[in-house]
């Protein structure tokens, strides 16, 4: 045991937990901290101007290297503005310590704001410390909550005694955690006899596969039932896209998936799934029939069967749990279904030439478009990357172009935003670069998006953190639209047209001006054929880049 303030401990845990990075904008409840930090310069404080850059770069980061993130945020003002992204990061599992400093306990009388209440709808485990003893225990049962599956946020906050207090204590890690866990063998038996007398069999499948590096597990079952895979709920690379029977994403609980899947007589879904978009919410009612027979497979219990009903449902750890269907499929299928299931892979990979004609011809049919069509856009993008080219992707409704245009093949390749909060894009650019030093970070954000955390440009020139940023200027809120047209014509039946109010920016957005006043190099674009010379001129700049790129975005 030894005697130090609360901050010191604060340090020395974080040290102890091979943090790296703390992503924060201060304030004076935070002055402990910062104060403690210049005894630590080991400890980089990448200082954003708004809170969002923070909570989009500690995501990204914590994703990327696959270890918890650290966030330091200013009170409840501070703290209020990272609750959106907040959101994303527990939507979708981001291993995260969100911290802020509080006052002093003795201002409890006076008044003061109950931090850890704010977000915990939002957090696996939310906490506020009252003395500096507590400080090194808390910390390190943030970092195991976070980095045990299923992962995701968490939130401790700092009484100001807590900080300024002295106090014995303890410097000790986190464990390293073992935490793969094994199906049940019963599950598997009975999900086997089920998937192996499939005719149509498909599987649906989510981030948790990427979350458990089981993409290869995932391929090999795929192959052995010779399954359509079709990725919902999907931000990072899961199932190698260009593979022949991967046939893109799927939104679950929208009129055309549902015909496809309720077409399946035997479906595999892995992770959160089946989360419908609001649309089309269940209220608790089944979405595909009862002819659909569901095998789910999630990390918590709580996912499997809380909306379809569920034949066959596993709690396990999806890389773990995927190997032994393979293996026991491959073990129990006859030679026959074996046979067949060859055959509907030759059927799968003609229905996936058919979607690739498909895009290639509206490629063509929209190559001179101007202003440029986002499919022009992201081929001319996709033929600049170099190998091992980590993307980033905030394009909302330009993804369906980015997926058309770059394949994802490899783990760790690509990171997109999840959640319904925009602003993720910009921080998340940042953090990407910073996980990975020594390959080039192109961040491809919409420009709504962007505008909601565009002080990121500061914070890459501040830190010189060379990201390359290709902006989809569309001047329009383009989601929304889509949206609107889907809430009229299929939820409230109104076939007139939507005036679109509040969705469109008329004076169209400067994104190339707004980086370039925040010292970062900014170039607009209006011709296609700008596109790959200037990212190949910003990738080889080693300095942080924007490329703002004027696009269509009419509907």
């Amino acid at each position: 045991m030894v005697r130090m303030k609360g901050s010191r401990a604060l340090m020395e845990q974080l040290r102890a937990e091979g943090v790296k990075y703390i992503f924060g904008n201060p304030g004076t409840s935070e002055s402990a901290i910062m104060d403690e930090l210049e005894r630590y310069p080991d400890l980089k404080y990448v200082l954003v101007t708004q809170e969002g850059v923070a909570m989009g770069a500690a995501d990204a980061y914590a994703r990327a290297t696959q270890r918890p993130a650290f966030v330091n945020l200013h009170i409840e003002t501070g703290l209020a503005n990272g609750i959106s992204l907040l959101n994303n990061a527990n939507e979708g599992g981001t291993p995260l310590v969100l911290t802020s400093g509080n006052k002093d306990m003795r201002k409890l009388v006076e008044g003061r704001t109950e931090l850890a209440d704010m977000v915990k709808l939002f957090t696996k485990w939310s906490v506020e410390l009252s003395h500096p003893d507590q400080v090194p225990g808390a910390i390190r049962r943030a970092f195991n909550e976070a980095k045990t599956p299923p992962t995701g946020p968490v939130y401790v906050g700092f009484s100001a005694n807590s900080m300024d207090g002295e106090a014995d204590v303890e410097i000790v890690p986190s464990t390293t955690g073992y935490h793969r866990v094994e199906p049940d063998r019963r599950a598997v038996e009975e999900a086997v006899k089920l998937l192996a007398k499939a005719k149509n069999p498909i599987m649906l499948i989510g981030d948790r596969v990427a979350q458990s590096n089981a993409s290869k597990e995932a391929v090999r079952l795929a192959e052995a039932l010779g399954a359509k895979v079709y990725a919902a709920s999907v931000s990072e690379f899961n199932f190698p896209t260009g593979h022949q029977q991967f046939l893109g994403r799927m939104f679950y609980g929208f009129p055309e998936p549902t015909k496809v899947l309720s077409a399946a007589d035997g479906l595999l879904a892995v992770g959160n799934v089946f989360t419908s978009y609001w649309f089309f919410d269940t209220m608790g009612g089944r979405t595909l029939p009862a002819s659909t027979k569901i095998v789910h497979l999630d990390v918590p219990g709580r996912n499997v069967g809380k909306s379809e009903p569920t034949d066959v449902g596993m709690t396990a750890d999806p890389k773990m749990a995927m190997a032994a269907l393979a293996e026991a499929l491959e073990a129990e299928m006859s030679g026959s279904a074996k046979e067949a299931a060859k055959g509907r892979i030759v059927a799968i990979a003609k229905e996936k030439a058919a979607q690739q004609a498909a895009w290639e011809k509206r490629l063509k049919e929209r190559w001179d478009m101007k202003p440029m069509s986002t499919e022009r856009m992201m081929t001319e993008v996709a033929a600049a990357l170099p190998p091992g080219t980590v993307v980033v992707d905030d394009s909302v409704t330009t993804r369906t172009s980015v997926m058309g245009a770059i394949e994802f093949s490899t783990p760790g390749g690509w990171f997109g935003e999840r959640g319904g909060a925009i602003g993720w894009g910009m921080g998340a650019g940042l953090g990407a670069k910073l996980a990975n030093p020594d390959k080039p970070v192109v961040a491809i954000v919409g420009d709504g998006s962007a505008m909601m955390t565009v002080q990121g440009f500061w914070t890459a020139a501040n830190e010189n953190i060379p990201t390359v940023y290709v902006i989809c200027n569309n001047s329009t809120y383009r989601v929304l639209k889509l949206n609107m047209n889907v809430y009229k014509n299929m939820v409230i039946k109104d076939k007139s047209p939507s005036k679109y109010i509040g969705m469109d920016f008329p004076t169209r957005l400067d994104i190339a001006g707004m980086a370039q006043a925040m010292g970062v190099y900014g170039k607009r674009i209006e011709d296609p054929r700008e596109i790959g010379p200037e990212l190949k001129k910003a990738l080889a700049s080693k300095k942080p880049a924007v490329l703002d790129v004027v696009i269509d975005g009419s509907l």
